[in-house]
């Protein structure tokens, strides 16, 4: 391990050469007579790690200095002790509470000097210790949450990749619609009425569990759930319930864990409701207005938009233009009128979102 290095700054010739010829046994030694090049040294490599300077200077004196080190972020952690013939205490506090580490006065004693010397550059081992560990355990921390995020991102898509696998017409359905629901998120995320609920983190998890709207249509038998035509009033019913059942599961899931987690309780509302339309004519509960959550709500729109703009067995898909004029005559009525106009406002986006995960034939 390299000795630490002290830089010397005295404007006497005699005071260097003591102090040099004292410390340059045990430490790598620096030396200038001014308080210019100090400035210019302790910002050069190698970077003291203790500064022993002279108060009494021409030009710029060591308070000067020590003001001109704490300013720099390169030098403002580099412990300084003034040497000086001033030994007043009022001298000593001025010292102190400009930011010195120690003050040592003259005429120099060696073992006073070497005792302080060392205690000074102990301690400041042991701060550097201290903030390497703390950079550390800080990195090591952004790294297990990084991995948590991937971790939750990954479980999501594949629980939403399940529920394709019983549903292969949908396809690209759950890229496009969680990144419609994320576009009318940040549109709406100054509005009054959804400021306080569209955080960044809320926006980041509502994103997240978007795809997990369908989730309980992996409950749904394949005889309804891929029947090539339209569905009779009993099996639509039985279509219907896969609103509760994907709700049930993720609190199934929840129940499993030692807290809760907020990514699920989103995932959650929007699987329970986003079917709910604004006038309460939706299911499975008939929620109407404010009522109905916003992940929901946001959700409906997202849902209903991508469903007109695809194509099934059972029906042709609309133009961007004919479901835009749809979703419009639904404001107020399916859908929350301020959801519908950040949708209206937005369209050009959404289009090219749908443009980007558009279906391959």
């Amino acid at each position: 391990m390299a000795a630490p290095t002290v830089l010397i700054v005295d404007d006497e010739p005699t005071n260097l050469y003591l102090l040099t010829s004292l410390l340059r046994p045990e430490y790598l030694v620096r030396a200038v007579n001014s308080g210019e090049s100090a400035l210019r040294a302790a910002a050069s490599e190698p970077r003291p790690d203790l500064v022993l300077l002279d108060v009494m200077m021409p030009a710029m004196d060591g308070y000067a200095v020590l003001a001109r080190l704490r300013e720099n972020p390169a030098t403002r952690d580099i412990p300084v002790i003034f040497i000086t013939a001033q030994a007043e205490a009022a001298d000593e506090e001025r010292g102190l509470l400009l930011g010195a580490a120690d003050y040592i006065t003259k005429p120099i004693k060696p073992a006073v000097v070497l005792a302080r010397v060392r205690a000074q550059l102990e301690a400041k081992q042991a701060r550097d210790w201290t903030k390497d560990r703390n950079a550390f355990l800080e990195a090591e921390v952004a790294w297990r949450m990084a991995d948590n995020e991937r971790t939750q991102t990954v479980a999501i898509r594949a629980l939403a990749r399940l529920a394709e696998t019983r549903d292969p017409e949908t396809g690209n359905h759950i890229n496009r619609t969680q990144n419609y629901v994320h576009l009318l998120a940040l549109r709406l995320r100054e509005h009054p009425r959804f400021s306080a609920f569209l955080s960044p983190r809320n926006i980041d998890l509502l994103t997240k569990s978007a795809p997990l709207h369908d989730i309980g249509k992996v409950g749904i038998p394949d005889s309804i759930l891929r029947k090539p035509g339209p569905l009779t009033a009993a099996e639509w019913e039985i279509m219907k319930t896969h609103a509760i059942l994907g709700s049930d599961a993720i609190e199934q899931a929840e129940a499993d864990t030692d807290k809760p987690l907020a990514f699920l309780i989103l995932a959650k509302e929007i699987a329970h409701w986003h079917h709910e339309k604004w006038d309460g004519s939706g299911y499975p509960d008939g929620l109407a207005g404010e009522s109905i959550p916003i992940a929901a709500r946001l959700m409906a729109l997202a849902d209903v938009f991508d469903a007109l703009i695809s194509e099934r067995v059972y029906k042709p898909a609309m133009s961007h233009a004919e479901a835009r004029d749809t979703i419009a005559a639904e404001r107020g009525k399916h859908f929350d009128p301020d959801v519908c106009d950040a949708f209206l406002a937005g369209f050009d986006e959404i289009v090219a979102i749908a443009g980007k995960y558009h279906e391959e034939a």
